[in-house]
């Protein structure tokens, strides 16, 4: 009889911990003296992970150029952010590769001595928003949870993580948490022709949005702050790539001579981006020791 119990008790055990293998387990905290920027992920089982970043992208706001207006803004928000004054979640909008996520993380970079710290969250993992925020909360440092190209389809679940986030619901973030996104799409939503078909017109003209088109703009409107950022001028480009050029080591000669290459470079990509410029200054810098 007791062999058969010790078996039982055996198999019990092994099932006991088959069944904690895959159990949600509480969000660990990592080691906070790694890094200054972590990025969360999902183990196998659907456990999520925050991980230091090994090597953080070292980038000064004195390099991003021709987005001026932009920079100061949201280096403002940040400043005060850091200061532990009030400050704003931010949506950066607009066009590709001038600047958006660049920016955020040259705030890292400025303000990581004061305590600044970046967590970058994909979107698909936006439904484990809260416990993150409840993982930060009584740490000393300030967080940007980060979510870089953000958009939805209909009905994604980490919509509503992130709306309830912002609207200051129950699990809303805390004093030492903000939000900041970068988008293609202003309002995150797709929207769609049939969308207006819920628009009501009444007697005197007045008209009443729909429900649906209402839902597609309210998650936008919970950020406090919008940047937008617009595509470069011809002049703005070549000076982006001037710019990139000299801190490659290229002397005025250099630059000079390659405007033309950066046209035709622009022209092939089909783009005057700040991120195009800078993809061809480094092809340019790295082939200047090339026989002619």
């Amino acid at each position: 009889m007791n062999e058969k119990f010790e078996r039982l008790i055996e198999r019990a055990e092994q099932l006991i911990t088959r069944i904690e293998a895959v159990l949600p387990r509480p969000l660990g905290a990592p080691d906070w003296s790694a890094s200054i920027a972590f990025r969360y992920r999902k183990r196998s089982g659907g456990h999520g992970v925050l991980e230091p970043v090994r090597h953080v992208a070292r980038m000064a706001l004195d390099d991003l150029k021709e987005i001026d207006g932009q920079k100061d803004r949201i280096r403002r928000n940040t400043r005060h952010f850091v200061q532990g004054l009030p400050a704003n979640n931010v949506l950066l909008t607009g066009a590709r590769g001038t600047g958006k996520s660049s920016l955020v993380k040259a705030c890292l970079t400025e303000y990581a001595s004061h305590g600044l710290r970046l967590i970058e969250v994909d979107k698909a993992d936006l439904v484990d928003l809260p416990d993150i925020v409840d993982l930060v909360a009584d740490r000393p440092e300030h967080f940007i949870v980060f979510c870089d190209d953000l958009s939805f389809e209909d009905g994604e679940a980490g919509y509503k993580a992130l709306k309830s986030i912002l609207d200051g619901s129950v699990s809303a973030a805390g004093q030492n948490v903000l939000i900041y996104a970068t988008s293609n799409r202003r309002h995150l939503l797709p929207e769609y022709m049939k969308d207006n078909l819920a628009y009501s017109h009444t007697e005197d003209g007045e008209v009443h949005p729909g429900e649906v088109v209402e839902e597609k703009i309210s998650l936008s409107e919970r950020f406090g702050l919008w940047v937008s950022f617009y595509p470069f001028s011809q002049d703005e480009y070549l000076r982006i790539v001037a710019q990139w050029l000299s801190a490659f080591g290229a002397d005025a000669a250099s630059i000079e001579a390659a405007r033309p290459q950066a046209l035709v470079w622009a022209l092939e990509r089909g783009s005057r981006s700040g991120r195009v410029a800078y993809q061809f200054a480094r092809d340019f810098a790295g082939g200047r020791g090339e026989p002619a």
